[in-house]
């Protein structure tokens, strides 16, 4: 083996790979500024606070605590901001299951008695929350409330000058238990929320939802540009097809794909990992099918917009990227900038994984506008990608 000829074959290939990527800008500026700018997007973008919990107080009417809920901002917790204070446990709860809400905080009843009988003062605190990550923050939060609750008694009796929480109405502090003293309130909490899912079942649907966008993005973006590349676009020209039997030749195939592979992968769901599954299957299969055909007139306009295998795959892989930070697969969504949000809002995949969390594990839509939102997503998407590649198409 000649090592002089090895090498110039080596540096042949190596220019040959070179030059390749530069004789198409259009891959170069994907490459480099592609990931450059979904990470200064992120960068910018994210908070990094998660957004307060809006609480309502309910006051028991023998609590003698007041209604107003200006009285409540003196107990500043961190992460809650109470926005309504009322004496209707009904309504409350009501407006926690329309979501209007993120914590209900009940009052004790009557917290003097309690403590006179040296017992500690219940803090009940509801939500209705599925996401597994953010009902434990918002049981966190719980205990916060009650040490601020406890420490706004002693500050209270202190400026008052009562000694309320030792002397608790003039009781001998004898009779109170010394745990009762320290903490004489604590948290309960209770969770709504009709099914409690593991972390696995809660991402597992959001990962599906993703897989199922890129999956779909991809496959028809190389579909395309390999016709392209294999002089198959030229035949299309010349033979009796029309674009829109095209495009919907694409999009019927590949979404017979996609909704197998939903399938198997719900099954899988559903019967391995033991995700609950609520909602009616006719709905849950009519919002995959919009987000395979969101996700597939995606791919399409891609590959329209591609020169090569190589700049197709680099732009599925930017959606993905981007789909990860922003759909609310990682982050969600409400701690980002109003304007990224609004950005967000454009990949099926957030839609996706919104409505089917809320599908399989509440059982009904919470936000109906999410589905016409795919509606629209797709409509535009799919008619794009039929007037650019009617106008590639045209006989020259």
């Amino acid at each position: 083996m000649d090592p002089v000829k090895t090498l110039f074959r080596i540096l042949a290939l190596i220019g040959k790979e070179l030059v390749e990527v530069l004789r198409r800008p259009g891959a170069v500026v994907s490459l480099v500024l592609g990931p450059f700018l979904i990470l200064a997007v992120f960068g910018f973008g994210y908070s990094g606070f998660k957004k307060d919990l809006a609480a309502v107080v309910v006051v028991q009417p023998n609590s003698g605590l007041p209604t107003d809920p200006a009285e409540y901002h003196d107990i500043q917790t961190r992460g809650i901001q109470v926005v309504d204070a009322t004496p209707d446990r009904a309504a409350a709860e009501d407006r926690l299951r329309r979501n209007e809400i993120d914590l209900v905080i009940i009052a004790p009843e009557n917290p003097q008695q309690t403590l006179q009988q040296g017992q500690k003062a219940e803090l009940t605190v509801e939500m209705n929350l599925v996401d597994p990550v953010q009902a434990n923050y918002a049981a966190f939060l719980s205990e916060t409330i009650a040490a601020q609750v406890n420490r706004e008694i002693y500050r209270r009796g202190a400026t008052e000058g009562k000694g309320y929480a030792l002397s608790v109405g003039g009781t001998d502090v004898s009779n109170i238990p010394p745990d009762v003293i320290a903490s004489p309130t604590e948290a309960k909490v209770v969770n709504l929320a009709t099914v409690q899912p593991s972390v696995v079942a809660f991402f597992g649907l959001a990962a599906l939802a993703l897989v199922l966008q890129h999956m779909c993005v991809t496959l028809l973006a190389l579909s395309i540009v390999r016709e392209r590349t294999s002089g198959a676009m030229d035949l299309f020209r010349v033979a009796p097809i029309r674009t829109s039997e095209l495009v919907l030749g694409k999009v019927i195939a590949f979404g017979i794909l996609g909704g197998a592979i939903a399938a198997i992968s719900v099954w899988l769901l559903v019967a391995l990992l033991g995700t609950p599954l609520l909602g009616p299957p006719g709905l849950i299969a009519l919002t995959i099918g919009l987000l395979l055909a969101a996700s597939l007139g995606l791919g399409l306009v891609i590959s329209v917009v591609s020169d090569s295998e190589r700049q197709a795959v680099q732009l599925s892989l930017l959606t993905l990227l981007a789909s990860m930070f922003f759909s609310g697969f990682v982050l969600r969504i409400d701690e980002f900038d109003p304007i990224v949000q609004a950005g967000a809002y454009l990949l099926p995949v957030t839609h996706g994984i919104a409505l089917l969390q809320d599908l399989f594990l509440r059982g009904t839509v919470e936000r109906l506008w999410q589905v016409g939102a795919l509606v629209v997503i797709a409509g535009v998407l799919l008619m794009t990608s039929w007037i650019l590649l009617r106008r590639e198409l045209r006989p020259a």
